[in-house]
């Protein structure tokens, strides 16, 4: 499926500190200021330099738009929120080495709670293409019928 998703926040599974994550090394946090450069290199990097200016923008407000998910003090993870337009959630990424451990779900959450705390009931996931059955299976996240290319129709790619 192409396009966009919709999460009712009201409804959301419970926000489980970290899904255990500590145990196995790995800290999630909201970003601060003093991050945004490692971030940014990391999303770029590993994402592309798309990626890279919606999580720059998540990081022009305080608190950020962003939460991290760090192993040995270096970003392997990431998921942003509001920067590419209000009530949209996204980009997000997990390094590939460290996928299939629950640090997207974890990352989703955050962000998902952060959105509902900010007074949202409902929130976009824009272009999920292969991730959709990840968020429908996350937080019970639906299609929105005819939302795709959506937002992100007139993107500038050079």
């Amino acid at each position: 499926m192409k396009g966009d998703m919709l999460v009712k926040l009201y409804n959301l599974p419970e926000d489980k500190e970290d899904g255990g994550l500590t145990e196995k090394g790995i800290l999630i946090k909201r970003a601060i200021a003093p991050d945004r450069n490692s971030v940014i290199s990391f999303v770029t990097d590993t994402f592309g330099k798309g990626w890279g200016g919606e999580c720059a923008a998540a990081f022009s407000r305080t608190p950020t738009k962003c939460y991290i998910a760090v192993s040995q003090k270096k970003v392997v993870g990431f998921a942003c929120f509001d920067s590419t337009a209000p009530d949209f959630f996204g980009p997000t990424g997990v390094a590939p080495e460290f996928r299939r451990k629950g640090i997207g779900r974890t990352l989703l959450l955050k962000c998902l709670h952060s959105m509902k705390e900010e007074g949202y009931a409902y929130a976009v996931i824009g272009d999920t293409d292969e991730a959709s059955s990840f968020y429908e299976k996350s937080v019970g996240a639906i299609p929105i019928p005819d939302s795709y290319p959506g937002f992100y129709q007139n993107l500038i790619t050079k």
